[in-house]
């Protein structure tokens, strides 16, 4: 039928433009909810001396203040894992004052703006500590982590670079500087809760059906049975909604503690101050050359910001362990730690800001070299993996520069810098090259048909952030069960469906359209031998590992 990589429309998308996609806080299923706000702490490290929620108690509406005195009880995180994402996130724990705008209270109202206006009222003493802030004027307190985001390793070292950097007849020795940076996702992270016995359903802003279950399940130390995940429409994440933040435990424990469902959403400046951001980097590359541009030697030297309770280490030179030929090579990762809250995954962790660095020193020594950056990348193409030695399964770099050069009319380019003008403007042509790793997860979906609509349903707890999860998966599905597209329902984001890998890193759609396309195959060897289906319906799961 032809069907996959067509121009379809979206299939959710007379819902989202008509505004019936229903998001996070936007969910009314459960009943009337109060409303939350988070209040923030004003210093940036140090202690709660006195905390004074009289004033916000007796305001009106407002039907509880929680702080770390009358919070419930909550877990530690554990063991740091391979997944961030799953582990406890205790929020009102105690009166020590980790970093700015860190929770320390919630207040719960009828209204919103009741809620926010209470939160205000909330008065906080403070004895402040002597923080650590700037991230060059510590270095030399830099330490080597364990292993770095992934599991993958700190430091690599092939051959001897030290030796081969002196002998190569032109060397660049340069520093590169790249700044924090925040997601920020057109819808706020925000959720719902509602208790019903000892069970709790959580409308959550999420990318991660499985893990945003797990990490709630961990904080309020409960069977992860007792969770119960909604997340239909995620309204976009960049990595930022991987795990869950603040807003999510607090909403849970306020609506186990009022027994009526709870919302919580950050504003746009509370999203700053308490999801996790980018850590800002120094970063040292190093290469050598021959005057024909064939790298002798490469070094890329990695020192970043992590906060002193959760280690985040981004893998800011991993691309470098694969993206050009260099018989003598050395990464290195370090990390200082700051009182800043923690860092997390903002979109192309550690690839983004790696290349900057990469790719800006392989242009200045093109220009050292007096050669075309293209050839200048070019003539570096390895033939196998550099570091490990092991083949590539697909690489078209080469062919990319190639053709974009063509493309560009790269051959009318200046090889000075700023001498290219329109007029007034200064134009100009530049290239860069990019790799990046390929995540494969566990993934499992389920389709079944029944009942005389000849309707078939796809289920996952497959996140949706806004880049057509349900369409390619019914593209799928349809293709490999020869039904026309509209005959084709997919619903996803429910902890109840089979369980995924969810959607970020850019390995939501193989994984999940994979784990579709096997389900269906498994679905149309049930009914092979079958005229048509049979009066009780037919399922079948697939699955990646």
């Amino acid at each position: 039928m032809g069907l996959i990589g067509q121009p379809v429309n979206r299939v959710d998308g007379p819902l989202k433009v008509s505004g019936r996609a229903t998001y996070a806080y936007e969910q009314w299923a459960v009943g009337q909810p109060l409303y939350g706000y988070i209040a923030g702490a004003t210093i940036g490290k140090g202690r709660i001396t006195q905390l004074d929620t009289t004033r916000a108690e007796r305001a009106p509406g407002v039907r509880l203040v929680m702080t770390y005195k009358n919070a419930p009880k909550q877990a530690m995180p554990g063991e740091k894992g391979l997944s961030e994402y799953d582990r406890a996130f205790p929020v009102l724990f105690g009166a020590d004052v980790r970093h700015f705008g860190e929770p320390v209270a919630l207040v719960v109202a009828t209204t919103f703006e009741q809620a926010r206006a209470a939160a205000n009222l909330v008065h906080a003493d403070y004895v402040g500590d002597a923080g650590v802030f700037d991230l060059a004027e510590n270095q030399d307190k830099a330490y080597a982590p364990k292993n770095i985001n992934a599991g993958m390793q700190t430091d690599t070292a092939v051959g001897d670079f030290d030796s081969a950097f002196a002998a190569a007849e032109v060397t660049l020795d340069q520093r590169y500087t790249t700044p924090y940076e925040f997601s920020m996702p057109m819808e706020p992270h925000a959720c719902m809760a509602a208790w019903h016995g000892d069970d709790v359903t959580v409308f959550v802003s999420s990318q991660i059906v499985d893990s945003a279950r797990t990490s709630i399940a961990a904080t309020l130390g409960i069977d992860k049975a007792r969770v119960h995940i909604v997340s239909p429409f995620t309204g976009g994440g960049f990595g930022s909604k991987l795990g869950i933040h603040a807003e999510t435990i607090l909403a849970v424990l306020a609506a186990r503690e009022l027994k009526q469902p709870v919302k919580v959403v950050l504003t746009r400046q509370q999203i700053f101050q308490l999801v996790g951001l980018r850590p800002a980097t120094i970063q040292r590359v190093r290469l050598g050359a021959g005057r024909d541009g064939k790298l002798s030697a490469i070094a890329h030297e990695v020192n970043m910001f992590t906060c002193a309770y959760a280690e985040y280490a981004e893998q800011t030179a991993v691309t470098t362990r694969s993206l050009y030929a260099g018989a003598n090579r050395l990464t290195r990762h370090r990390l200082t730690k700051l009182d800043l809250q923690r860092g997390e995954d903002v979109r192309a962790p550690g690839e983004s800001v790696g290349l900057l660095a990469v790719e800006s020193a392989m242009d200045e020594l093109a220009d050292a070299l007096q050669v075309d950056p293209v050839q200048l990348r070019i003539v570096n193409e390895p033939k196998a993996d550099p570091e490990r030695n092991v083949p590539f399964s697909d690489r078209h770099l080469v062919e990319c520069l190639q053709e974009g050069a063509r493309r560009f009319g790269w051959e009318r380019r200046r090889e000075r810098p700023a001498s290219m003008r329109d007029g007034r403007w200064l134009v100009g042509y530049g290239v860069a090259g990019g790799i990046r790793m390929n995540f494969q997860f566990p993934m499992k979906a389920r389709v079944r048909m029944g009942g005389p609509d000849g309707i078939a349903v796809v289920e996952a707890d497959m996140t949706d952030i806004g880049t057509g999860t349900y369409t390619i998966m019914a593209q799928v599905a349809a293709e490999t069960l020869g039904l026309p597209l509209e005959k084709v329902k997919v619903e996803l984001g429910r902890s109840e469906f089979p369980t995924g890998s969810g959607s970020g890193g850019s390995f939501g759609a193989g994984n999940s359209t994979a784990s579709v396309y096997r389900a269906c195959l498994a679905l149309r060897e049930k009914l092979k031998d079958s005229p048509s289906v049979p009066e009780g319906g037919v399922e079948a799961e697939g699955e990646v590992n």
